[in-house]
């Protein structure tokens, strides 16, 4: 499957449902992409949900709030998902089945997966190397 081509206008109603990030989304944000910025103010207005991993905040969290500040303040708006012990098992037997290696990747695609959300990311095809059924929006 392919990535879904990256939409010009984006509204709430591109993800109906809402959103889940991976890495690659937070750093749009930071570099002021305008796809992302105007994904994040959707999310702020509560117009669109969105989820991430906690092991995406990992990846990404590196100054601080005031270091950090839209990401800080996108952080607040979302639901962070913790990769739990349980959670870490699905995930180590999926990564063996698709023979993969990454496992917050793997967590995001379980993620979206489980809800049926489309996923923003800068690696797609990582994404759909773990679920080639998931909907996958580049930035």
């Amino acid at each position: 499957m392919k990535a879904a081509r990256r939409p010009h206008v984006v509204d709430a109603a591109d993800f109906p449902e809402g959103l889940v990030l991976d890495s690659g989304a937070f750093i749009a944000l930071e570099r002021r992409d305008r796809l992302m910025a105007a994904i994040a103010k959707h999310v702020a207005e509560q117009r669109l949900k969105a989820v991430t991993s906690a092991g995406v905040v990992a990846e990404v969290w590196r100054g601080g709030e005031r270091a950090q500040v839209p990401l800080a303040i996108l952080l607040r708006r979302i639901k962070v998902l913790d990769l739990t012990h349980g959670v870490a098992k699905v995930l180590g037997r999926l990564l063996a089945e698709v023979r993969t290696r990454d496992p917050i990747d793997a967590h995001v695609a379980l993620l979206a997966h489980e809800r049926g959300w489309p996923v923003l990311t800068s690696d797609p095809d990582d994404l759909l190397a773990i679920d080639s059924s998931l909907l996958v929006h580049a930035i």
